[in-house]
């Protein structure tokens, strides 16, 4: 039995989805009962996040409960700040149940989990306990905000890591960019990599593959994005401008407002958040999608969703996005002549559709994932404590 635990954050992204998904793929795929015990930073207060930062989670009781009344053998952790914290964890485990901590992003030792600066540049400022660069640059809201995480992740990061018998990152370059931050990691073999899936690649027995989606060589370049200065969003539609390609845009954020005023007189449309089956036909009407990212990516889930409906993608190189390798383009992060021409030359490329859901299958498929999600419970099972 597994118990998920997750804080979701107040605008939802590529992390809900991933852990959507993964819940999917355990009770789908591996056979496992499946419950999950969750907050949301929309329900939560400040001043309760405020004490759930100071003192390392709130609430640690509930954790405990619901392994009990669940019967829970292992609870697989996501984001805990504010309110769950370390706590939680040392709950799960003083209740029986062994601990699988899932690292998403860098926010073992970054406020805001991107590495990218105030100024939308990439950063390594704070390493290991020495979060003092995020509250001086204020990365994360006023200097209340700041001091609270800073102080937090000084604090309680280390002691978050000990309760995990099993620790899992997205990517190899996800791992790389937290040994850089001096995170508190465990020893390798107690750290896993699980690709993230794209649950539409999913085809059940006698199922057969739908046939790869023609592309209009004048269909619209896509971005599917939060709408923060960390994505880069700005520079697709320089480049679109600059290609004279239209471009979608999918997403809200904070940035909303200023893209907007950004992209006047240019031929940009913005979505704002959609769901699903709008997303899905934003993609079928789409040429290329670009993933223009400036932060050093821990997954890159919105290149393998557009490969996955046979969107050839340009992205950054930045992150994990260079492990796509040659399944996408890859530009120089920053670089609009580059994206422009790019995106002009995925538009005209015949055979892209096929090689993007090719490169989507064998990378992001859900039987793909389900054995790297399976030996990483099989090692929490597995796992021995001292004493």
């Amino acid at each position: 039995m597994i118990l998920v635990l997750h804080h979701r954050y107040r605008v939802l992204g590529g992390e809900e989805r991933a852990v959507d998904d993964l819940v999917w793929l355990a009770s789908s795929h591996l056979g496992e009962r499946v419950e999950r015990l969750e907050r949301d930073s929309a329900r939560t207060t400040s001043a309760a996040a405020a004490v759930g930062l100071v003192r390392g989670g709130l609430r640690p009781g509930e954790v405990a409960d619901a392994v009990r009344r669940t019967g829970a053998d292992v609870v697989h952790a996501h984001n805990l700040n504010p309110t769950f914290g370390y706590r939680a964890l040392a709950a799960a485990r003083d209740a029986g149940a062994r601990v699988v901590l899932h690292l998403h992003n860098s926010r073992l030792v970054c406020a805001v989990g991107t590495t990218i600066d105030p100024d939308g540049r990439d950063c390594t400022r704070c390493h290991g306990r020495d979060t003092r660069p995020g509250y001086r640059l204020r990365c994360r809201g006023d200097a209340r905000e700041a001091a609270l995480y800073a102080t937090s992740l000084a604090a309680w990061s280390a002691r978050l890591v000990a309760q995990a018998d099993v620790v899992v990152v997205p990517s190899v370059s996800a791992l790389e960019r937290l040994r850089a931050l001096g995170a508190p990691l465990p020893a390798g073999d107690r750290i896993h990599v699980v690709a993230n899936l794209v649950r539409s690649l999913d085809r059940p027995p006698g199922v057969p593959e739908p046939q790869v989606p023609s592309r209009a060589p004048d269909g619209p370049a896509l971005v599917v994005s939060r709408l923060a200065p960390e994505k880069g969003v700005e520079l697709a539609i320089d480049a679109c401008r600059e290609a004279g390609v239209p471009l979608v845009v999918a997403g809200d954020g904070p940035l909303a407002g200023a893209l907007a005023q950004r992209a006047a007189g240019a031929d940009v449309t913005f979505h704002g958040h959609v769901d699903g089956a709008a997303l899905a036909r934003l993609r079928a009407e789409a040429s290329v999608a670009l993933v223009p990212t400036r932060a050093h990516e821990s997954f890159g889930l919105a290149a393998l969703e557009s490969l996955a409906a046979g969107l050839p993608v340009v992205a950054t190189a930045m992150g994990a996005l260079r492990e796509l390798g040659d399944d996408v383009t890859l530009v120089p992060p920053g670089d609009v002549p580059a994206l422009a021409a790019a995106t002009l030359a995925a538009r005209a490329d015949a055979d892209a559709p096929a090689r993007a859901l090719d490169a989507a299958r064998r990378r992001a498929a859900p039987e793909v994932v389900a054995p790297q999600l399976r030996a990483v419970y099989a090692a929490a099972r597995a796992a021995t404590r001292p004493g």
